[in-house]
């Protein structure tokens, strides 16, 4: 009697321990689980929702090219025969011609190249599980600021495993490079450079 008295003693707190335990997993599993922000072990590290950092490869090459040609062609001639008659060997002919020819034409051309990396934010989730991004890196090296901005549209599958997109691979891409600095002032034209191409010079 004393042994079994004493096993049902012992089994009572472990009993209340177990009902303590069973009536918390529930709770517990439900502060754990957020169905939005779920991500599975075995799943790639991948952005996949708003907040989430991705990032994008830019690989850009611009080429702008205008030009416009003009041209004109003239030629005036008169002429002037004085003779006596139509067997005189006195004659004398009086010739008076211009040519004037004008040929004007400009072209310019502007190549650009910007290759470089940068982190953006999904700034939200699109009904067909598209990514819209946005970022911004800005840069200041020996006094000449370089900024860049980088928003569009990315395809979950054109994520690679990386986390790392192409910029050739957004959608409505809006790509933002500017300068700012003694190297940015130096390509300018000059005022007066300018005012010259203006009346034509």
């Amino acid at each position: 009697m004393t042994n079994k008295t004493r096993r049902a003693r012992l089994s009572a707190p472990q009993a209340l321990a177990l009902v303590a335990v069973l009536m918390g997993t529930p709770a517990m599993a439900q502060s754990l689980y957020d169905e939005a922000s779920y991500r599975p072990l075995t799943a790639d590290n991948k952005a996949f929702r708003a907040g989430d950092v991705l990032t994008i490869q830019v690989v850009e090459n611009a080429t702008a090219v205008a030009s416009a040609d003009s041209g004109s062609h003239r030629k005036n001639s008169a002429g002037l025969e004085l003779f006596r008659d139509t067997n005189s060997k006195y004659r004398r002919e009086i010739g008076l011609s211009a040519t004037g020819d004008f040929d004007g034409g400009g072209r310019t051309a502007r190549t650009g190249k910007l290759v470089t990396q940068m982190s953006v934010t999904v700034t939200e989730v699109l009904p067909n599980g598209d990514l819209r991004v946005s970022g911004e890196q800005s840069l200041v090296i020996n006094q000449e600021r370089q900024q860049i901005r980088v928003s569009g549209q990315v395809r979950p599958q054109d994520i690679t495993d990386g986390n790392v997109v192409l910029s050739s691979r957004l959608a409505d891409a809006s790509i933002d490079y500017a300068g700012d600095g003694t190297l940015t002032d130096s390509q300018r034209m000059p005022w007066w450079q300018r005012v010259r191409s203006w009346f034509g010079l």
